[in-house]
């Protein structure tokens, strides 16, 4: 079987192009007007194949392809998201959800009776860029949140999701009569350099990296920059380098094993002539293994008490999320990698440093991940892109894996 890869590439182009504001920027935040429109776009598509289109009480959209055979059996679910970043580009998220689409019209016009239904999951928030938390949709839909407590997050922007949702004409009264997934499997670019360096079309992700974030604090004494000596000087920019210089170290001696970045930096009082007398950063450390995790925020904890003694100023930590390392279920990773051998595809098992759907799923059901290349690695950019055909070998790839697991009638 193929996927019709026209249409697929057709499909990102036109739902890429919802949301562009008049300086050519993609943003389609969660339960905004443009969301709604993407949204509106994935339901027609989806009621034009036939499909039923359910949305439960935090704004996730079910496509479900049953027969009379299957129904009422556990679905096999695919799908991501369709909410951007600001400025985005038009792969993220809806590359998993549009290919879903294509797969389950692939498996009705070729006329297969699968022996279980399928559906097509668009999450709310993914992103969580209006809304926190992100990954919010796939979290309250496996219990890992509870509905009420979610429709009450505000926005950057004041707003509450609940009303927001109704708004838009997204908010499910109930959760729908869908049995529980007997396994999900999502596409998606890879949002980085690993599979285009070594020349590989598939990446079969196994794992998913556990994620540590904190901001830290220091505060020192704001003094004149020229005329207080070096040795009495109680410097929290100072600090804060120190801090930076650790992570980066840290980092480096696990190898593959952990990455550690200060993605944010905030000096007061912020002048030129005036040594900082407090300094703000963040620490963004991950792990594929959880021990690896605990042992960098250990490491990190004795370091922030060493410089306060050292160098005079006080450092406290704020933990602003944690999350668990990921295994995938290693059926369906085995299976992947055989359908990737057997359409000719040259693969890899790969490890994913982002936060995707896949890793709440995976708390519910037996859960894995395909990726293709990104160019040059980049993704949350408007420079975003990956070629058609490796679109269209992506797609391909889950149209087996998805027919093989739901079984043949």
């Amino acid at each position: 079987m193929t996927v019709d890869g026209e249409r697929l590439v057709r499909r990102l182009k036109e739902l890429g192009a919802v949301g562009v504001d008049q300086d050519g920027r993609l943003t389609r935040l969660a339960a905004t007007d443009a969301d709604k429109a993407g949204r509106d776009l994935f339901v027609r598509w989806a009621k034009e194949a036939g499909l039923k289109v359910l949305v439960d009480r935090i704004g996730n959209i079910f496509a479900v392809y049953e027969t009379p055979e299957n129904s009422g059996t556990a679905p096999i679910m695919m799908g991501s998201h369709i909410d951007t970043v600001i400025d985005a580009g038009n792969f993220d998220g809806c590359y998993g959800v549009l290919a879903g689409l294509g797969i389950v019209e692939t498996i009705m016009a070729e006329g297969i009776h699968l022996a279980r239904p399928l559906v097509v999951a668009a999450f709310t928030n993914e992103e969580g860029v209006r809304f926190t938390p992100d990954m919010m949709g796939s979290l309250v839909y496996v219990g890992g949140m509870d509905a009420e407590v979610a429709l009450q997050a505000v926005s950057i922007d004041g707003k509450l999701l609940g009303y927001e949702l109704e708004r838009i004409g997204y908010a499910g009264k109930l959760d729908p009569e869908l049995p529980a997934p007997e396994a999900y499997v999502e596409l998606h670019i890879e949002q980085g350099p690993v599979l285009e360096s070594l020349g590989m079309q598939i990446g079969v992700v196994e794992d998913l990296q556990g994620i540590s974030w904190q901001r830290i604090t220091i505060d020192g004494v704001a003094n004149h920059a020229g005329t207080t000596p070096m040795d009495l000087r109680r410097d929290a920019g100072y600090a804060a380098a120190k801090i930076m210089e650790f992570v980066h170290e840290r980092a480096m001696e696990y190898n593959t094993e952990m990455v550690g970045t200060v993605g944010s930096v905030h000096f007061e009082p912020n002048a030129i002539n005036v040594i900082p007398s407090r300094a703000t950063l963040t620490v963004d450390l991950r792990s594929p293994k959880e021990e690896r995790l605990l042992e960098a925020e250990a490491a990190l904890a004795e370091e922030l008490t060493s410089i306060s003694n050292a160098l005079g100023v006080t450092a406290r930590s704020e933990i602003l999320a944690r999350t668990q390392p990921v295994q995938f279920c290693d059926d369906i990773v085995a299976r992947i990698e055989q359908v990737a051998e057997l359409r000719g595809f040259k693969s890899v098992r790969i490890t994913s440093g982002a936060g995707h759907d896949a890793q709440m799923m995976a708390r519910l059901c037996p859960t894995a991940m395909i990726f293709v290349p990104s160019a040059k690695g980049i993704s949350h950019n408007p420079d975003e892109y990956t070629p058609d055909r490796d679109l269209i070998n992506g797609a391909h790839v889950l149209l087996d894996v998805v027919t093989d697991l739901a079984g043949k009638h």
